[in-house]
């Protein structure tokens, strides 16, 4: 496998201190700092900044956000310097 990924928690152990992007239900999506998550896929973000259109809506900072409401975390494969 890629990376050392079996199993689909690998990906997010392997992205733990690293930037991710997260895609939520409703169509926002945020950028940050990956600091913890849990079984339900619940998120520690920080110096996390809310995207749109790809650019930097506005910076947030430490953010939780809830398992049940994302569609997909993706290790952030872009540069988020739009500032």
């Amino acid at each position: 496998m890629a990376n050392n990924i079996e199993r689909p928690l690998d990906l997010l152990n392997n992205s733990k201190n690293k930037e991710v992007l997260v895609h939520l239900k409703g169509g926002n999506q945020f950028v940050g700092i990956l600091v913890a998550f849990d079984i339900h896929i619940n998120l520690v973000l920080d110096n996390t900044k809310e995207m749109q259109n790809n650019e930097i809506k506005r910076n947030i900072g430490l953010t939780f956000l809830r398992g049940d409401t994302i569609i997909f975390i993706s290790p952030a494969s872009f540069s988020s310097k739009k500032e």
